[in-house]
């Protein structure tokens, strides 16, 4: 098998989809598949020549990760619904045997893809750039020398293996974990071994299990070259290459690389009884121990080893993905690339402007006071919000600080914010979400981090997730307390920010600190029912106003007014809120969507959705921000949040949407996305006829992130 053939599925049999016209709903897109079409998007930018040659191998290990964390949550939440009874089928809109059918026939239609970009484009191109991945057949004599003491002083200390047998029980394969089976045949007639499985024949042979240390060893491994030249091999296959090294006594014959992806869902949302923090620690623990959701294995495994295999490791039919040579292909994000500023190998450096009112130096206080501050992630600096919050920590007049922390990078300089200004005895309330997922062990730590030093910290409620990025520091002016307040579209966390387009806003308009007051004394307990004028909140306001402002464009546009609805989020899935912009547009709402993920609205129906603008934007940033523009007859209405238009987060989540009332921060949100609306390079159509096809248009290139990047630039001054 040649390098990449992770991808070269050759899965059991699939049914004939072309047998059923549309399995969809009439009028709504599957959640699930519209996920996979937007990694299929991931896949094209992969694919994309005009960008950097290391960017594109990037993104394919960006679509790697994202099909684990698929088939570790979404597969694995289907194949429990399997086992339970019909009735619990009622709310998707596909039976679960239907929608894996679907699945594993969009999976197996990007694998392949992947693998033709893997080996036809990218390995041709990373060699013309003398970067070479080299396989075991093209290994030089000095090569394996270079291997051998390689592995007698690094491999062989981490090294673990077993061997598959029936009196052994069943060996334990950790989650995403990467093994080689290896083929073995007893070189004398009475090994110790031989004796259970010898038959008429002589002796049979046995199936030996190595773990691949990728905790301790690199992936990858650079082996020597000339001058200009880089030349890398798999970890995979110097295991393969030194196979019979590994088991004295026996021909090591052929070796399969397989993985098993298991169910990472805590399954913990909805309890409402005992400690949530004891059940989340039990719960990250026994993720690594979950069902099986995925057993990938080597397509050219013989399929008596992979009977014996099954058998041997309690797997079922439905676990089984037939896959390429090598598996984890996310570990591209650590390839060993050589040192470059050739921008055809590397995007071009785009380091964050610090914002034109926030010198180096300058009191953010005063600022702020002067008037309202909008942030523009990654092309402003989030050193703004560690000075925001360093600041606070050492400022006299604070008197308070409150934070709600959905995700906190792992070496947080927020989290040592708040410690720093607690041991400096201001009152410091941290409000934890312990249910983001794949991020609950980095908040468990900082959370205690913050106990420590005396920071209040409260911890998820059960059955609500706190998704709202918020954060209010109270100083005393003047004899009177007067709150400064942090909203923002991310995460407080300074690793992702660098990567994701977020927008943030620093205010002391009391319109929205006061409200911003009102939800931290809902997280305290202080507040049971509380009443919002300005702000939009989740799950108390955000849908009825949404719904009120839908209404209002509506009537607008019927009575022949201006009434447009320009919406930018990640996901729109919730049935109601597509059913109302199906609405508007039927009454001659303008209707503009952004959409970059989970598309389930279906554009361009006839009679229902034709004439909709709709497309979703990939580019070198993740867009994570969302947007909401009302028309309202010319007295138009700006609003930003941490909301997506799921119905998870606007029923079961505690987010916040604000308004943006500053002319000047809403001239910059105006250009803004009027260069995504723009955007004719880095665009997809999302409409049923040219579904995931580039935009193009006349005119002007506009690549949307890059001019925003110099607009930013230009807003310097």
């Amino acid at each position: 098998m040649s390098q990449g053939e992770e991808q070269e599925i050759e899965e059991r049999p699939l049914p004939d989809m072309n047998a059923t016209e549309r399995v969809d709903d009439e009028l709504y897109a599957n959640r699930e598949l519209s996920w996979l079409a937007f990694n299929a998007r991931v896949l094209q930018e992969a694919a994309d020549p005009r960008a950097p040659l290391f960017e594109r191998v990037r993104f394919l290990a960006i679509y790697s990760s994202n099909l684990d964390e698929f088939f570790r949550v979404r597969v694995a939440s289907l194949r429990s619904l399997l086992r339970l009874k019909s009735k619990h089928h009622k709310k998707l809109d596909l039976e679960p045997e239907e929608l894996l059918k679907r699945i594993h026939q969009m999976v197996h239609e990007g694998q392949t893809e992947f693998g033709r970009i893997y080996r036809e484009e990218l390995l041709p191109e990373l060699a013309r750039n003398g970067i070479h991945i080299v396989p075991p057949e093209e290994l030089t004599e000095a090569d394996r020398d270079f291997l051998a003491l390689w592995r007698r002083e690094h491999l062989l200390p981490n090294l673990n293996a077993t061997i598959i047998r029936s009196d052994k029980g069943r060996p334990f394969l950790k989650n995403r974990a990467l093994y080689l089976v290896i083929r073995l045949l007893p070189r004398i007639e009475r090994h110790p071994w031989s004796e259970e499985s010898k038959d008429e024949n002589g002796p049979a042979d046995h199936l030996a299990l190595v773990e691949l240390p990728t905790e301790t060893l690199p992936r990858f491994l650079e082996l020597p070259a000339e001058v200009g030249q880089h030349r890398v091999i798999y970890l995979d296959d110097v295991v393969r290459d030194g196979r019979q090294e590994l088991f004295p006594g026996f021909d090591a014959e052929e070796a399969w690389s397989i993985k098993l992806t298991r169910d990472a869902d805590l399954d913990i949302e909805d309890e409402f009884s005992g400690s949530l923090l004891k059940k989340i620690k039990k719960g990250v623990r026994k993720r690594e121990t979950g069902a099986p959701s995925r057993f990938l294995y080597d397509g050219a495994m013989p399929s008596d080893v992979l009977q014996r295999l099954s058998k041997g490791l309690g797997l079922t039919s439905e676990d089984l993905v037939s896959g390429g040579h090598y598996h984890n292909f996310h570990d591209l994000f650590s390839f060993p690339f050589p040192e470059t500023d050739d921008t055809s190998l590397v995007n071009a450096p785009k380091p964050p402007h610090r914002h034109p009112r926030l010198p180096e130096g300058s009191d953010p206080f005063e600022e702020i006071a002067r008037k309202d501050v909008l942030l523009h992630f990654p092309y402003q600096s989030y050193g703004h919000v560690i000075d925001f919050l360093e600041a606070a920590s050492k400022d006299d007049t604070v008197e308070s600080i409150m934070i709600s922390l959905y995700r906190v990078s792992s070496d947080s300089k927020v989290a040592g914010a708040l410690i720093a200004a607690a041991q400096r005895g201001i009152e410091v309330t941290a409000f934890v979400e312990l249910k983001a997922r794949f991020d609950e062990e980095s908040n468990i730590f900082w959370a205690a981090e913050m106990e420590k030093a005396g920071v209040r910290v409260l911890y998820s409620f059960p059955g609500l997730k706190v998704h709202a990025k918020l954060c209010m520091v109270t100083r005393r002016e003047e004899g009177r307390s007067v709150r400064y307040a942090y909203l923002g579209t991310g995460n407080f966390n300074e690793k992702t920010s660098l990567v994701y387009a977020d927008h943030a806003l620093l205010t002391r308009d009391s319109r929205l600190t006061d409200e911003v007051a009102i939800i931290f004394e809902f997280l305290t307990g202080e507040a049971r029912d509380p009443v919002f004028e300005h702000l939009l909140v989740a799950p108390f306001t955000l849908r009825d106003e949404l719904n009120r402002k839908i209404d209002r464009e509506i009537e607008h546009a019927k009575e022949g007014r201006s009434g447009g609805i320009t919406l930018k989020v990640n996901s729109l899935e919730d049935r109601q809120m597509i059913d109302r912009l199906y609405e508007a547009h039927q009454a001659g709402v303008s209707l503009r969507l952004i959409v970059r993920g989970i598309f389930c609205m279906r554009v361009g129906l006839p009679e229902k959705s034709e004439g909709i603008e709709a497309i979703s934007i990939l580019d070198r940033w993740l867009e994570h921000a969302r947007i909401y523009h009302f028309e309202n007859d010319g007295e138009e209405e700006w609003y930003l949040g941490s909301a997506d238009w799921m119905r998870r987060n606007l029923s079961k989540r505690i987010e916040c949407a604000f308004p943006i009332y500053d002319e000047d921060a809403r001239e910059e949100l105006r250009t803004i996305l009027n260069l995504q609306l723009a955007d004719n390079t880095h665009a997809r159509h999302l409409d049923e006829e040219r579904f995931n096809e580039y935009r193009t248009t006349a005119g002007p290139s506009v690549r949307a992130q890059i001019d925003t990047y110099s607009y930013v630039e230009q807003l310097q001054g």
